[in-house]
């Protein structure tokens, strides 16, 4: 594993993630969405993502559904998938996520909403 090429800890408008660990065709991460944050709707043409919440409620996207996934409660999102993670909530959202795929660089993402203006 070499974390050693990225940032470790990385500030956003809906919050932030802090890289975990990464190697050959994986990167994992913790994802904090601040109260009422939103990534943006989003797709990824090169990788898939696992999400496994760790504390809050976040309302996952997912092509035209939406889910409320609780603390242990998990999703998988395919590449190519339309999706977004919202918190609607007063408290910070803690999210778990391993990508996997041939490309992990945070360059790969189209973006088709996004209420920060990006």
């Amino acid at each position: 594993m070499d974390n050693s090429t990225h940032p470790q800890f990385e500030e956003r408008p809906w919050g932030s993630f802090t890289v975990l660990a990464e190697g050959e065709g994986f990167k994992s991460k913790i994802i904090q969405v601040k109260p009422e944050g939103q990534l943006s709707l989003q797709s990824h043409k090169h990788r898939a993502e696992h999400w496994v919440v760790a504390r809050g409620t976040a309302t996952v996207t997912l092509g035209e559904e939406k889910f409320d996934l609780q603390a242990g409660q998990s999703i998988d999102i395919p590449k190519g998938a339309i999706h977004r993670i919202e918190n609607f909530s007063d408290a910070p959202v803690d999210i778990i996520e391993v990508q996997y795929g041939s490309y992990l660089g945070e360059d790969d993402i189209v973006r088709y909403e996004d209420i920060y203006g990006r």
